[in-house]
């Protein structure tokens, strides 16, 4: 059910700020500067479909889990790229395709002019020199035979970056700069602690001179306290190694303070991408709008009058997606006219002071911030998360993207 105590009131926000040069915002200037970058990522239509499989004798695929179905995101050289989400939505599924870890069904993903997907064997690994990930569990991706040294050791040989018995420096240099002592080399992962553990993923990142880190919930099994150093230490990482960024998290507060532009995923694509500033100001998308209620603001009079939307029933299975918005089963602005059968596209919207650097995938966007669709309660629909494509006769299952879904 949805409970809005307080409609929220769109600001008042200066609509001739960004048109006159004396009366650019700080957000404005670093929206524009971000702009100017030149893409490093640029995925298109990325779809990553799982096979369901049944049968004694022969396995039969009966149906697909839609794990990432439609994505088109670009990541420029040298920003940090936040990508949020509940758990089950595949913004891991994502990270994990970009650098080819996971096979694509179908679209292109281009790193630094070069087709990933075109790729395979010698080629594809040579490639992945300039692409890493941080794991978001820290010892389950440390082999535990292995000390530091030989985790760190491992992917520079594979790429001739050292020779036997000339890496101590270089080891060492790597170490300081994650912050972690020289006799660290020596010890296995279970003698570290859970943030000494990521330091270890990260070193092992850095060791083989990357353009592109993809972060994948960075700092989710950690401590408070050892998360806002982790978080610390990937800047001043970033800084320090020209590096790029995709930070993959679903704590909205650690992606606001690491991330220049942040993306909201919601069952498999896109349904918000803005400036990090620009979204927390001024979220549009019904979705975005219920995570940015859920977090807490530390002012009890602010807290008890701001508005609160809650979320009806749960993220439907992947397996047995909504025909047209993915989000109009929870959704309390819903309108059957379009909602229930036209997949909307990610687009510009049309309200003042809202730059075209920010995107939004809802058919009523500019209807929701203009206060015209006022929200409704939301009935909750039981479905079968077991249904597939095999026991449904409808055409509306899975619409694999935006123009087949029209």
């Amino acid at each position: 059910m949805s409970e809005n105590t307080t409609p929220e009131t769109p600001g008042e926000p200066d609509a001739t700020a960004g048109s006159e040069s004396t009366g650019v915002t700080a957000t404005a200037a670093t929206a524009t500067a971000t702009a100017e970058r030149e893409v490093l990522v640029d995925a298109r239509g990325v779809k990553v479909h799982f096979p369901i499989k049944r049968g004694v004798i022969f396995d039969k695929t009966v149906g697909y889990v839609y794990a990432v179905d439609g994505m088109d995101l670009q990541i420029r050289r040298g920003e940090t790229y936040g990508l949020v989400g509940e758990s089950g939505c595949g913004k891991s599924t994502f990270g994990r395709a970009l650098l080819q870890l996971e096979e694509l069904t179908e679209g292109e993903v281009d790193f630094d002019g070069v087709d990933l997907a075109t790729l395979k064997g010698e080629a594809l690994r040579k490639q992945r020199q300039h692409m890493q990930m941080v794991f978001q569990d820290p010892l389950g991706s440390l082999d535990p035979r292995q000390t530091v040294e030989q985790l760190l050791l491992e992917g520079m040989r594979a790429h001739n970056l050292v020779k036997d018995g000339g890496a101590t420096e270089r080891l060492a240099e790597l170490l300081q700069a994650v912050g972690l002592p020289r006799a660290a080399l020596n010890k296995y992962p279970h003698e570290f602690s859970g943030g000494q553990r990521q330091r270890v993923g990260i070193a092992r990142a850095l060791s083989v001179n990357p353009t592109l880190i993809v972060a994948d919930e960075p700092v989710s099994a950690l401590d408070v306290s050892v998360q806002a150093q982790v978080i610390n230490l990937l800047e001043d990482l970033q800084e320090e190694f020209d590096l790029t960024y995709l930070v993959i998290a679903h704590d909205l507060a650690v992606v606001r303070h690491i991330s220049d532009r942040v993306g909201v995923m919601y069952l498999g694509a896109l349904v918000e991408e803005a400036a990090a500033d620009d979204l927390y100001s001024r979220p549009l998308h019904p979705y975005t709008r219920a995570l940015m209620s859920a977090v807490p603001v530390p002012d009890p009079q602010v807290e008890d009058t701001r508005e609160q939307i809650l979320l009806a029933g749960d993220l439907p299975s992947p397996a047995n997606p909504p025909s047209g918005c993915r989000f109009h089963t929870r959704c309390p602005w819903r309108q059957a006219t379009r909602c229930d059968t036209e997949r909307p596209e990610l687009r510009v919207v049309q309200i003042d002071g809202v730059p075209p650097t920010q995107r939004v995938a809802c058919h009523w966007a500019e209807q929701i911030a203009s206060g015209e669709l006022q929200p409704h309660e939301v009935s909750i629909e039981l479905t079968d998360p077991t249904d597939t494509a095999s026991d449904r006769n409808d055409g509306l299952f899975g619409p694999a993207s935006v123009t087949e879904a029209e």
